[in-house]
């Protein structure tokens, strides 16, 4: 069976592990579990700034607030700024070969709308079962991607509070838990 490597992430030039290649057998493992690796770091980076960064400071002990224009303002990011932040310095540091972002439906910022087919297959296959991320493999150029896309959940009520409170957003009854969008995983992987 063919395998990618732990090493991708990396940038370790050999990619993929083969059957009868000398390795590590820890070090390699299907693209699908390092897609997941990657999700549950950043998921759980993402619920712990929003919940106890954002709400406890924003909402309840009431001495910073969070913003769109959080540093003329002199605040706090959004979650979703934190983690675009996050996406444009791994990008960077991968040489592109791991990316990541928000996309949604109900997009505040336009620019996290879905984009590509993949995207929008993808948020419907979501919004019928959360509970398994939507997968697949695109070429683009001379070069493979895998791609995984999982379910955005509001994990905090800041979250819900400035998606329902927005005049921009285009819905604003989220409750805990809903499905708000999606965060799409992007691995080169040849």
């Amino acid at each position: 069976m063919n395998r990618y490597c732990l090493l991708i992430l990396l940038g370790v030039p050999t990619l993929g592990c083969h059957a009868g290649a000398e390795a590590d057998p820890g070090a390699c493992v299907p693209v699908a579990n390092v897609a997941d690796y990657v999700h549950t770091t950043i998921e759980a980076d993402r619920a712990t700034y929003a919940e106890q960064v954002v709400h406890r400071l924003q909402n309840v002990e009431r001495v910073l607030k969070a913003s769109e224009k959080f540093q003329e303002d002199k605040a706090l990011p959004l979650p979703s700024q934190m983690l675009r932040m996050g996406a444009k310095a791994v990008a960077g540091s991968s040489q592109g070969k791991l990316r990541y972002a928000l996309i949604s439906e109900w997009a505040i910022n336009k620019a996290n709308m879905p984009k590509t087919d993949f995207e929008q297959k993808g948020l419907k296959a979501l919004a019928k079962n959360p509970g398994e991320p939507y997968r697949g493999f695109q070429e683009d150029a001379d070069q493979r991607y895998y791609m995984a896309l999982y379910p955005d959940k509001a994990v905090s009520q800041a979250c819900v509070d400035c998606h329902n409170d927005h005049p921009e957003s285009p819905r604003q009854d989220f409750k805990l838990g809903d499905v708000m969008g999606g965060l799409v995983i992007t691995m080169r992987v040849n």
